[in-house]
């Protein structure tokens, strides 16, 4: 059976999806892109191919589609500008169906690479269920930012997570954990400490009889 999964999402010790305030300039705010350094590094010349390679990637296999929250399609009052078009360029990283939510959906955007935005205003129930017609036998990835990936857990529509511990203290932002007390008792949790001092989180959804 396909699956509902995040995958390469990168949080800090207190738990921050992203800093504040994010912007055109900023698009993580004041975290700038320290949260995402590891994968970074994984792509240099010569790179260790270790644990946080080997995370890496799996970021874009097996899925079929993407949702994604309105902040992760640009920054704040995008939906504004009738030209923007993603932060990624004319080829983004994604190369499938993408469906972004928004309380002011637009014409879908066709994209080089096999990218297609959609853009909905409806229930993440809802979308999840568009979004999985569209990826066929394929997984369907949630995307982020925090916010969104908070809101498919707390509904129960997410079937494993891989979460990206980086070793620094945000403070402030947008948190992950917010209202999901009792997180382990839904899912198995393992964890995988990399040389880089990432923790590699990697959550499970567990079966309603175990």
């Amino acid at each position: 059976m396909p699956l509902v999964r995040v995958t390469n999402f990168a949080i800090s010790l207190d738990g921050y999806g992203a800093g504040e305030p994010q912007s055109l300039e900023a698009p993580f705010g004041h975290a700038g892109m320290k949260l995402h350094e590891w994968r970074f590094a994984t792509w240099r010349p010569g790179a260790p191919n270790g644990v946080d390679a080997l995370f890496g990637r799996q970021y874009d296999v097996g899925f079929g589609a993407e949702i994604m929250g309105a902040n992760k399609f640009g920054p704040p009052g995008w939906q504004d500008d009738p030209d923007w078009r993603g932060w990624w360029g004319e080829d983004p990283p994604f190369h499938t169906p993408t469906y972004v939510l928004t309380h002011r959906p637009r014409e879908p955007l066709e994209m080089e690479g096999g990218t297609t935005f959609h853009f909905l205003s409806t229930s993440p129930a809802d979308a999840l269920a568009i979004a999985q017609e569209a990826a066929g036998d394929l997984d369907v990835r949630i995307g982020g930012g925090a916010t969104t990936v908070r809101t498919f857990v707390a509904a129960g529509l997410v079937d494993h997570l891989h979460l990206a511990m980086v070793p620094l203290v945000l403070g402030r932002g947008t948190l992950l954990w917010e209202g999901l007390e009792g997180l382990e008792e839904q899912f198995h949790i393992e964890s995988v400490v990399a040389p880089s001092g990432v923790v590699h989180l990697s959550l499970t959804r567990r079966s309603p009889d175990a």
